[in-house]
């Protein structure tokens, strides 16, 4: 037909969740230290809108080819024929990142496909995802689904499957141009809901300090646009500062410490994922700091624990595990017998799936279907 994934205490956990997928090639594993960061991606890239591609198309829970959200998620789409379907993450250092690969690796089990998970040995490198992608293209593979480290980065890559007839799929950061299929959470969306929650809960007034993601990624610009919408509806909220963190904790905390020396009136601080957010935790407590709105997204471990002790407000499930599993569904759905998906890019988890975690729902959270229980 063509020519042709609880934080990792140890990379033990990350070699288990890529060993659930087939290695398929002679791409070496890759052995770097572990580390906490969530959907770390500085890639040059202008926003979806401004790059022409599909605006979000938000499906009912019963339109959906799956079923539940995390841990529960399910299907009864099968495999017609042996399938193979590719993943390549952004990095295996990464709890997201093992935790979508694992999502893979279960919708192949579950659906009778084979699955090809793989990233880079270099942590977050577009080229080596590009070679990858062409290498799985020789393999036969009848899909490929990548969380792209950088939207024109990934674009050789891309090209070289639809000229073989196969199917691209992305996660999160979308490619520079429409593929099959974009799933993953809508970033916008992400942003307004936070800040809209964080602004009811300040009874609309406060003063704000935001910490972007990488300058030009365009999940970064997407999450922005959406926390700045939504703050933009208060008269009386404030954004005091907005500065880039980069995705990381050390400089969420760098970042956050410096900017208190000039705004310490601060009511609220939004970081553009939990790993940033965390960091303003940090820097809060260092400097004493109590009373502040602390607001992240992904639903991590170590944020869903922050939110159950009080030390952040709230966070964003973005279930990469039931993202990577719904990515595989539409592939098979395609596969067996050209069903197309409705949209471009339809996101999952949305808010029909009650992605909020906080001091409500946070316990259940834990308990229940969080992703990083699927890394146990």
């Amino acid at each position: 037909m063509k020519l042709s994934k609880l934080i990792i205490a140890t990379m033990l956990v990350a070699l288990i969740v890529l060993a659930g997928c087939n290695s398929g090639s002679n791409q070496p594993a890759p052995t770097p230290e572990a580390t906490a960061e969530t959907e770390t991606t500085p890639a040059p890239t202008p926003t979806p809108a401004s790059s022409g591609l599909s605006k979000a198309t938000v499906l009912d829970a019963s339109e959906l080819p799956i079923t539940g959200i995390g841990t529960t998620v399910a299907t009864d789409i099968k495999a017609a024929k042996p399938y193979k379907i590719g993943y390549i993450a952004k990095n295996t250092t990464n709890p997201y990142m093992n935790a979508q690969s694992a999502g893979v690796a279960k919708a192949g089990e579950d659906m009778g496909f084979e699955a090809i998970c793989q990233a880079p040995s270099t942590g977050d490198s577009v080229e080596e995802q590009v070679r990858i992608m062409e290498n799985m293209v020789q393999q036969g593979c009848d899909a490929i689904i990548v969380h792209c480290a950088d939207s024109n980065g990934i674009m050789p890559g891309v090209r070289a499957a639809q000229d073989e007839g196969v199917i691209v799929l992305t996660i999160g950061t979308p490619a520079a141009e429409d593929t099959f299929l974009r799933t993953g959470v809508d970033y916008y969306e992400t942003g307004y809901t936070i800040a809209t929650e964080m602004a009811e809960a300040l009874n609309g007034e406060g003063n704000i300090i935001i910490l972007e993601g990488p300058p030009g990624a365009a999940n970064a610009i997407e999450r922005l646009n959406g926390i700045n919408d939504a703050f933009a509806k208060y008269p009386n909220i404030k954004i005091v500062a907005s500065q880039t963190a980069n995705f990381k904790r050390t400089e969420g905390m760098s970042v956050t410490e410096n900017l208190l020396q000039g705004n310490s009136d601060i009511q609220g601080i939004i970081g553009a994922n939990d790993e940033s957010a965390l960091g303003a935790v940090q820097a809060l407590k260092g400097a004493g700091i109590e009373g502040v709105l602390v607001s992240g997204f992904d639903g991590s471990v170590d944020a869903a624990n922050a939110v159950l002790n009080g030390d952040m407000f709230e966070s964003y499930n973005t279930d990469p595990y039931g993202s990577g599993y719904i990515a595989a569904a539409y592939a098979v759905q395609y596969l067996n017998d050209g069903t197309e998906p409705v949209g471009r890019f339809i996101p999952f988890p949305t808010a029909n799936n009650d992605p909020l975690i906080n001091a409500e729902t946070v316990e259940g959270y834990i308990n229940g279907n969080a992703w990083f229980n699927a890394l146990q």
